[in-house]
């Protein structure tokens, strides 16, 4: 079962388990749209490519809740 976890590794965006709009790779890092894009869709922690997260249903959340677990690069992701 996916982590769902709950915001953008990169710039700590929120990422609600019941929203569209986070992508993952095959080991779960978390990226919003914008920052997946500007990744060029590819993962920088392991290469691999970024897809769409699916969304958890309400239901399906009660019974198996998202991940609380905040992850989020320090510097960021991209050079300053």
């Amino acid at each position: 079962m996916l982590e769902l976890r709950p915001c953008c590794e990169c710039c700590g965006k929120a990422l609600p388990a019941e929203q569209a709009g986070a992508n993952i790779c095959t080991f779960e890092c978390t990226f919003c749209d914008e920052c997946a894009g500007k990744l060029s869709r590819v993962c920088p922690n392991c290469g691999g490519n970024l897809v769409a997260r699916p969304v958890r249903p309400a239901a399906a959340l009660e019974r198996h809740p998202a991940s609380t677990v905040r992850i989020v690069k320090p510097a960021g992701c991209f050079p300053r």
